[in-house]
């Protein structure tokens, strides 16, 4: 289990979407697009998965990838995936205060 602390200098540039199932949200950058960041409340704790794609100067050879298909995947299902594999202690910060996740 991790650990994520996520600055936010400004969040007027921070939007979210969340689709049908309102499972999670996607955190979004309103100036380029990109999707660094999911999160989702599941048992009131702020789970996180983290979008390395958007990262600058990532060695190819430390990430994991694979093929993954979530059609069809049940909700609760999906929840117990996220408890097992995203980051379960995060935090939001802005400026040195807490935000609303």
């Amino acid at each position: 289990m991790g650990s994520l602390k996520v600055a936010v200098r400004d969040v007027s540039h921070v939007s979210g979407y969340a689709f049908e199932t309102e499972t999670a949200e996607f955190r979004i950058c309103t100036r380029c697009g990109v999707v660094p960041l999911v999160t989702s409340l599941i048992d009131d704790r702020l789970y996180a998965v983290v979008n390395v794609n958007t990262f600058e100067n990532v060695e190819a050879s430390m990430l994991r990838r694979s093929s993954v298909t979530l059609d069809g995947e049940a909700c609760d299902d999906r929840l117990a995936r996220r408890k097992r594999n995203w980051i379960a202690d995060v935090v939001f910060v802005e400026g040195g205060g807490a935000i609303h996740a």
